[in-house]
């Protein structure tokens, strides 16, 4: 990805959202969603010399910002559009929070999800909905489920609730800007916000735009899912041909029309690596503060979950730790004010074993051998002694004997004390008489592991 593609500024008749519609919104759901506390952060401020604040979405009544997206729009429904049911689809979030709106006002809803949505979430979309939904998995992706139920109101009529390209859930979204505003009572230098189908960087920076223009915008994607970068490299909303569902919260093969036209329009540049200053009023096309767009690795989302509940005692899911895992790529300003989005906690407990393993690979502690030992006694012991340095573990050893064989390969994971270590670790093995292959990342053997 470059670090100095240029995003094309739009020329819309109208922009697709405005503060006055978050403004209306934000009173529209205020009977229902109490303000999410804005948490200063005394570890990511000694980080980065800055002073970062956590905007706590994981702490409402769905744990997860989604509820204000959907409760905007559903409230707007008319009596005809609520009788006839209403239909979404959601990786998971956008679910819950539909599902507590249906129950909340009494409309039947049918809910469709991904196969490869959490048990957690999909535990817990039926009981914020309870008699009132359905719920569907259908196909192993959003955009799967998505067709599901776009196929469903063309055949029933029912009422289509979007998670993210509909200017009312857009603006239900947009309303976490007003908040941190009013709560941090003066403009930040950085707002850091995480991107799966757009709707919520659309609000928010559409809010800041007109509210607080001097505050710098950062959205972040996991790699494996960069459906807003590739849109505004390609001037327009493509579908990527594949993507990595382990953001699942974020794992949107196509962004949305309406995210793309505000993301687009207010100017800036996709990069690889994100500094403050970014760009200042007089140098950016809209005369504001900059946008921009990076991507984050999914290794480093895990270490940010875990850095997360190790210290803070935050139970962030993977899209949830998405823009706190953006700050150990980036250069902030020292004493610059930042807002950083904790969009979700939604995370099943079951999944702590491959976050563990994923943060460890990003972190280049875990890695992966064939050996080849020789079919003999002793030959594993050689193997620990020569190879394997004081602080060194093996994690996994996969091995089957053979007697009609001289030698038989084995699987052999190895964690190390610390990332520095492979070097040595390396040279001892190529010392060694036995042979052992490393596995690279991003082989196909690779990420069969991982």
């Amino acid at each position: 990805m470059s670090s100095t593609v240029d995003v094309a500024e739009v020329s819309l008749t109208r922009p697709p959202l405005t503060a006055d519609e978050i403004d209306v919104a934000a009173q529209r759901i205020s009977d229902i969603i109490e303000p999410t506390p804005l948490q200063y952060s005394p570890r990511l401020s000694a980080s980065t010399g800055a002073q970062v604040y956590l905007k706590r979405e994981d702490l409402t009544a769905v744990r997860s910002y989604k509820l204000r997206g959907a409760y905007n729009l559903m409230v707007q429904l008319t009596d005809a559009e609520r009788a006839a049911g209403v239909v979404a689809a959601s990786a998971g979030n956008h679910a819950q929070g539909v599902a507590f709106a249906c129950q909340a006002m009494g409309v039947r809803g049918r809910i469709y999800v991904p196969t490869t949505t959490p048990k957690q979430k999909r535990d817990r979309i039926r009981v914020h909905g309870g008699e009132f939904v359905e719920l569907i998995a259908v196909g192993e992706t959003y955009d799967a489920a998505a067709a599901a139920a776009a196929d469903d109101v063309a055949r029933t009529g029912a009422t289509m609730v979007p998670p993210f390209d509909d200017p009312r859930t857009a603006a239900g979204q947009g309303t976490i800007a007003a908040e941190f505003l009013e709560q941090l009572g003066t403009a930040p230098d950085l707002v850091v916000v995480p991107v799966g189908g757009g709707g919520c960087l659309a609000g928010i920076g559409t809010y800041l735009r007109e509210r607080a223009p001097g505050a710098g915008l950062l959205g972040v994607e996991p790699a494996g899912a960069a459906s807003m970068t590739a849109a505004l490299v390609a001037s327009g909303p493509v579908t990527l041909p594949e993507i990595d569902p382990f953001v699942d919260g974020a794992a949107v093969r196509r962004i949305g029309d309406l995210p793309y036209q505000a993301a687009a329009s207010f100017g800036g540049r996709v990069v690889s690596h994100a500094s403050l200053p970014l760009l200042t009023t007089t140098e950016s096309p809209t005369g504001t503060a900059s946008f921009r767009m990076m991507q984050v690795d999914e290794g480093a989302i895990c270490t940010a979950m875990l850095d997360l509940y190790q210290n803070e005692g935050i139970i962030a899911e993977p899209a949830g730790a998405l823009a706190t895992a953006a700050l150990a790529e980036i250069d902030i300003e020292p004493g610059s004010t930042v807002v950083v989005l904790v969009s979700g906690g939604n995370n099943d407990v079951s999944r702590y074993g491959e976050i563990i393993e994923r943060s460890l690979v990003h972190r280049g502690l875990k890695h992966y051998f064939l050996v080849d030992f020789p079919q003999e006694p002793g030959a594993l012991r050689r193997f620990l002694d020569d190879v394997l340095g004081p602080d060194d573990d093996i994690t996994m050893f996969e091995y089957v004997k053979r007697n009609n064989r001289e030698t038989g390969a084995a699987l052999v994971g190895i964690e190390l004390g610390a990332t520095d270590d492979l070097a040595s670790l390396l040279h001892r093995i190529e010392e060694s008489p036995i042979q052992a292959e490393r596995l690279e990342p991003g082989s196909p053997a690779y990420r069969y592991l991982t």
